[in-house]
């Protein structure tokens, strides 16, 4: 097999169209249609089939993609092991949520932008469940996520895991709330009649929030299911119930964060990758950054 076609069967597989192939790589896509078509011929199996206007890949084709990965990863290991002035290039996919992204990525898509201008980085917001499935299925290369130290993820055996940082949670209250005295259990305990607001696309928080709300002897009211933290803090000067909130995050008026201690709260991110994957140029470089970063910013990230 031809390693140029494979690398335009990956990025196929990568970007969706034979045409964002085309523009990306400078090609015509007429070019690209006849090398995927070349590609098949040579593996003696359809690579591509019909969707409507486009094109996507048949079971086959994704499976040739997915192989790809590893090849076109040893053979850009190869050349740079021989010329080590080689440019690293190519689109990496990235699904994360949002503080994430804002602070650990977006830096690094900064500094590539200079360094390694061929380098394309894709960003897609999805909180950690949505991140796994995209991970799993290889629609991204890279998932930034997290867990709580209450509620630890569960980790498939395929995935490598790296650490970035820690935020300590607290309780969002109304402003003019008591201070409650003693530990995580006895603030909970405290806001035991109030109505519970939670995360609406992940249930990390809501696993943290229940064994908390168990430690102080009752089970929580769940009423609100809620991504946005803005949002969060209008249901919460609205009366309408408390939940968890970044203990460091600057608040609105009318919004104040109980510390929880004894146990406290700790978000955990990660940034995952399918194992072996990390060879590729494009995606080690990123890691490499996102490393640097996890090495110089530890507990409780403003």
């Amino acid at each position: 097999m031809d390693v140029r076609r494979l690398r335009l069967l990956l990025e196929l597989s990568r970007l969706g169209s034979m045409r964002e192939v085309a523009d990306e790589l400078g090609l015509t896509t007429s070019t690209v249609s006849q090398q995927i078509a070349a590609l098949a011929r040579e593996v003696h199996t359809p690579l591509v089939e019909p969707d409507g206007r486009r094109v996507r890949l048949t079971p086959a084709g994704r499976r040739l993609a997915d192989h790809a990965v590893t090849i076109l990863a040893a053979v850009d290991a190869a050349r740079l092991d021989l010329d080590p002035d080689a440019e690293p290039a190519g689109t990496l996919r990235v699904a994360g949520f949002a503080t994430a992204v804002r602070r650990s990525l977006l830096p690094v898509i900064d500094d590539l932008a200079t360094t390694h201008p061929g380098v394309r980085v894709l960003v897609r917001e999805y909180e950690p469940l949505e991140a796994f499935d995209l991970l799993a299925s290889d629609d991204v290369d890279l998932a930034l996520t997290y867990d709580y130290n209450l509620a630890p993820a569960a980790l498939r055996n395929d995935l490598d895991a790296l650490h970035l940082w820690d935020l300590t949670w607290g309780l969002g209250v109304p402003a003019g709330s008591p201070t409650p005295r003693g530990d995580a259990a006895a603030v909970f305990a405290a806001h035991a009649e109030h109505s519970w607001i939670v995360n609406s696309r992940n249930t990390a928080d809501e696993d943290a929030v229940r064994t908390l709300g168990s430690l102080a002897g009752f089970t929580p009211r769940i009423r609100h299911e809620i991504d946005s933290l803005d949002l969060v803090e209008d249901l919460i000067v609205a009366g309408l119930g408390v939940g968890l909130l970044p203990l460091d995050r600057a608040c609105g008026p009318g919004v104040r964060v109980l510390p929880l201690a004894d146990p406290g709260v700790v978000l955990r991110a990660y940034a995952l990758t399918r194992r072996g994957r990390d060879d590729w140029p494009p995606l080690r470089l990123v890691l490499d950054r996102l490393r640097a970063g996890a090495t110089s910013e530890r507990v409780d990230p403003v």
